[in-house]
């Protein structure tokens, strides 16, 4: 198994270790270099192994800052997706991963953050009690030097009456360090899977305090309070010689050491390492703006059962592919809230569509919108398309689609694909066959389903295809009147559910035998498993796709590809 996985995933294992890489190397050459150098020597006196473990979390905190934007700049994503279109597949499927390493670095934010805070905490700590303190000892008598001269202060303390909440509220680091680490929290926390499919408003709001997030990091170094001996004074008294004369300096000394130590702050340097990201990120939500200005006709707007909304509609220039998405805003509803939907027309088509389920309150008061208009259709505004896994169906000799509920959306767009290609004899159509499955709890999800399924049953059948599509209806929820009205039904040529004359299962897929089943009959070929679905299904078909790929480059191999948004 563990060969198999790195057959499928050695590139994530690649981008995974050189990040981690990254990370372990600044924060050991930092923390050495902070616990060693000569210029923090006298900083060190006051502050211990502290100053080493704050530098060393803020260099890493910078370099995960720089990558936090990249994973969510969506233009960048299909630019790259595009520029890879010849690429290896395992290059390519690696931009899928864009949320999964954009959490990844989120987490790392929010640990490193952590031991920066307490590090400073500590600091803090130390830089009071030296300056509280009377004993002639080295801490003591470098944080008094401030009354030397301006360029003298190590201490940024420089009164017994200073507590940590004060400097937490009226410094320029301890107020920004405060309120970057609540947005942090806010952010983390808001994001979490529940919240994001129940309240999504409320994550979709709190995330754009990284907006504050990254003006407080730029700012946060400003006042440079944390300092160290400049080059030109440790080349007129080097600490290693001159740090015991500080403690009993003679009123008449004439030695080299006479002079004391001048000091000076780290400089900023945040920015340099997110500037060129949020550059980037803001040239990404201008165009987004951009695109979102330009008109869409919304041509007709369909109501299915289970209250499922479809709207088909026209925009000059827009270019679909299978499987993509777009983003939805109603200015009606909300003026800021974007909402990503799978496109479930073909690129053949003259239209775009999407269905919408109701699944929140945006999501309700849009069908409310478009089911009570009255003459005056309500304005749309769409962002996009971006690239995702589905695209690469076609690039497959076999392919096994996989939907879970409404999750059955990008694949509507694949076999309408497939539909049209069959209609207009398209030779250079790659995929051999395809297995479909569809999982969902109730029988009114099926109906706005169904029309296609069927043309697309006739279709293959008239054109001597009828085995190219194989699909499995899965119903996981039914009650007695279903059960009793199948049983009563039992011989009929078509499904009492769907119509269709492939017949409905009732329970969940046994996908150890369904996977048995398809390297069984496909025992030389690479198989695409496309999965938009819950992340336990994700779980169970990862496992399935390495149990059932042979380590034998010449036999069959399953890739596991996951919806993202």
């Amino acid at each position: 198994t563990m060969g198999n996985w790195l057959v499928n995933h050695w590139f994530s294992a690649v981008v995974l270790a050189a990040w981690l890489g990254i990370n372990i190397f600044l924060f050991t050459y930092y923390f050495l270099f902070f616990d060693r150098d000569e210029r923090y020597f006298y900083t060190r006196a006051i502050l211990g192994s502290a100053l080493a473990w704050a530098r060393a979390s803020a260099k890493c905190l910078n370099f995960n800052s720089m990558l936090i934007l990249l994973p969510v700049c969506r233009n960048l994503l299909s630019f790259l997706r595009g520029t890879c279109s010849c690429c290896q597949r395992t290059l390519r499927k690696q931009l899928d991963h864009n949320l999964t390493f954009h959490k990844l670095v989120a987490y790392a934010l929010a640990l490193l953050t952590a031991v920066h805070t307490i590090a400073h905490l500590f600091n803090l700590e130390r830089y009071n009690s030296s300056q509280q303190a009377m004993d002639g000892s080295l801490p003591a008598v470098l944080s008094k030097m401030h009354l030397q001269g301006s360029h003298k202060w190590l201490n940024p303390i420089h009164s017994n009456q200073t507590t940590v909440e004060y400097v937490a509220f009226t410094t320029i680091p301890g107020l920004t360090g405060v309120i970057i680490t609540l947005a942090l929290i806010l952010m983390v926390t808001s994001s979490t899977e529940f919240i994001r499919r129940n309240y999504f408003e409320v994550f979709w709001y709190t995330h754009h305090l990284f907006i504050i997030y990254f003006a407080g990091l730029v700012i946060h170094g400003i006042a440079g309070l944390v300092r160290g001996q400049t080059g030109e004074s440790i080349k007129e008294v080097h600490p290693h010689h001159c740090a015991q004369y500080l403690t009993h300096k003679d009123k008449h000394c004439n030695h080299d050491c006479c002079k004391d130590p001048e000091f000076g702050s780290i400089p900023a340097e945040s920015w340099k390492w997110v500037l060129a990201p949020v550059l980037l990120y803001i040239f990404e939500r201008i165009l987004r703006v951009w695109r979102a200005r330009q008109k869409v006709v919304v041509t007709k707007v369909v109501m299915h059962p289970a209250r499922v909304l479809e709207l088909q509609m026209q925009k000059k220039g827009f270019r679909m592919e299978v499987g993509q998405y777009i983003f939805i805003n109603c200015p009606s509803i909300s003026l800021l809230e974007w909402h990503p939907f799978t496109l479930t027309s073909a690129p053949e088509e003259d239209f775009f569509s999407i269905h919408i389920r109701a699944a929140g309150d945006w999501t309700e008061r849009l069908i409310d919108t478009f089911q009570q208009q009255n003459l005056e259709m309500p304005r749309i505004e769409v962002d996009g398309p971006f690239g995702t896994a589905s695209e690469d169906v076609f690039q497959y000799e076999v392919a096994m689609l996989v939907g879970a509920g409404i999750g059955v959306t990008p694949f509507a767009s694949t076999l309408k694909s497939i539909w049209y290609k069959f209609q207009q004899g398209d030779q250079t159509l790659k995929t051999k066959k395809i297995y479909f499955y569809w999982l969902c709890r109730d029988t009114g999800a099926f109906a706005w389903f169904n029309d296609l399924l069927a043309s697309l049953e006739q279709k293959m059948a008239e054109s001597g295809k009828a085995d190219f599509l194989t699909y499995r209806l899965f119903l996981t929820g039914w009650d007695t009147i279903i059960a009793n009205n199948v049983a009563l039904r039992f011989d009929t040529a078509v499904d009492t559910v769907t119509g269709l004359r492939h017949k409905t299962i009732f329970g969940r897929p046994m996908w150890n035998s369904e996977f048995t089943a398809v390297a069984a009959a496909h025992p030389r070929s690479v198989v695409g498993v496309f999965l938009c679905g819950p992340g336990a299904l994700a779980k169970s078909l990862q496992k399935s796709c390495h149990q059932h790929s042979s380590l034998d480059p010449r036999k069959v191999k399953f890739y596991f590809n996951k919806e993202n948004f």
